[in-house]
């Protein structure tokens, strides 16, 4: 069996469900440990500290025996919940898949980026160069590992290995997670004079942010992320049958272009709620931004992307650059100078009841990175 699938193996089997997502979920620590010992066993110089209780990063570092730019590949450990799986950490190899959580979303991507710096460190190592294999924590929640990350590391580049395709992603959408709240009065519910009904409030607002919606599908594009958008995510509301409501909370998701402001969801919001204030003077509502992610995008003729796009051609694989839809952690690597490209193996069914990764693709990925590494350190 090709190692990089063995590994590959191992980490799907290992538990990982982000805690902060499900209250129970183990976290990164066990598979950070499967990881860190792969990496010391070829060698390399490994590093693993906890940016939570019981939440590590790993990174390792091959040094080149002569001067040259820094590539960082990076990839998150962490997973989201398994709620309708039938067996989310045994690992079925069927039909040249691999099934299991995070076996697309994106064990298969660290677990090829790993292999990749093992076969190099076992194979005479860098001749010149630097080379940065950072598996960090927490992105599928608040990208605590990454913020760590380039805390304390930066690169002339980077790949990012998430599930791609094989294809070269240059961008990314961002997002904006904003909670609104109407406030109503409660009163009995056969005393309509008394009470001011907060979910019906909520209903204008909805219908104004279905109509925004559809405003983003009728203006411009970006070329290759296409349109904005938003949609109610959660909504809650009400204490009885008989009782009006005086509290409505709306949580709403925005996913943003380049180009975009980092709070445009908030002031999509805020200017709902203030054209609602002008037509009814008891309309009583705010808006607030819980989190806030921005999109990202790497010039196509970066060093990175050229060498990334070579690898590719010389393997007759699609070398042009797309967009990828979904937010990843090249956008916190990004915004602190490290321009990163995505590039990971193929599969389905992301955050899914049932999520594969194409075998065969994994081990492309971990020779496309070898090959990377090498030309552009």
């Amino acid at each position: 069996m090709d190692p990089v699938i063995r590994l590959l193996r191992d980490l799907v089997a290992l538990d990982s469900v982000n805690p902060a997502l499900v209250p129970g979920g183990d976290g990164e620590a066990a598979v950070a440990e499967r990881i860190a010992s792969a990496l010391t066993t070829a060698g390399i110089d490994v590093e693993v500290t906890e940016v939570a209780p019981g939440r590590p990063n790993v990174v390792a570092v091959v040094e080149g025996r002569a001067p040259g730019r820094t590539l960082m590949l990076c990839g998150h450990m962490d997973t989201v919940g398994v709620e309708g799986m039938a067996a989310p950490f045994d690992p079925v190899v069927r039909g040249g898949r691999l099934y299991g959580r995070g076996s697309q979303d994106m064990k298969s991507g660290v677990a090829a980026m790993v292999d990749a710096a093992t076969e190099i460190a076992v194979r005479g190592g860098l001749e010149r160069g630097r080379l940065v294999v950072a598996a960090v924590a927490d992105e599928e929640h608040a990208s605590a590992g990454a913020e760590a990350l380039v805390g304390a590391h930066t690169a002339d580049g980077a790949v990012v290995t998430e599930p791609t395709d094989l294809r070269m992603a240059t961008t990314h959408k961002g997002f904006e997670w904003v909670e609104v709240t109407t406030r109503g009065r409660a009163a009995h519910g056969s005393r309509p004079a008394d009470g001011r009904d907060a979910i019906l409030h909520m209903g204008r607002v909805l219908a104004r942010l279905e109509a925004a919606d559809a405003a983003f599908e009728a203006g411009p594009t970006h070329p290759r992320l296409g349109r904005a958008s938003l949609h109610a995510s959660t909504i809650h509301g009400g204490q009885a049958l008989s009782v009006y409501p005086d509290r409505c909370t709306l949580r709403l998701e925005r996913r943003t272009v380049t180009g975009e402001a980092p709070d445009a969801g908030l002031t999509d919001a805020r200017t709902i709620l203030d054209a609602l204030r002008r037509d009814d003077a008891e309309f009583d509502a705010s808006a607030r931004q819980l989190l806030t992610r921005p999109p990202h995008e790497i010039p196509d003729d970066h060093p990175v992307c050229h060498e990334l796009g070579r690898a590719l051609r010389r393997r007759d694989l699609d070398p042009g650059p797309t967009a990828m839809s979904f937010w990843t952690d090249a956008a916190i690597l990004g915004r602190a100078g490290i321009p990163a490209v995505l590039f990971g193996p193929s599969g389905a069914g992301l955050h899914g009841a049932e999520e594969y990764v194409e075998i065969d693709s994994v081990g492309i990925c971990r020779d496309v990175l070898i090959e990377t590494i090498r030309a552009f350190c």
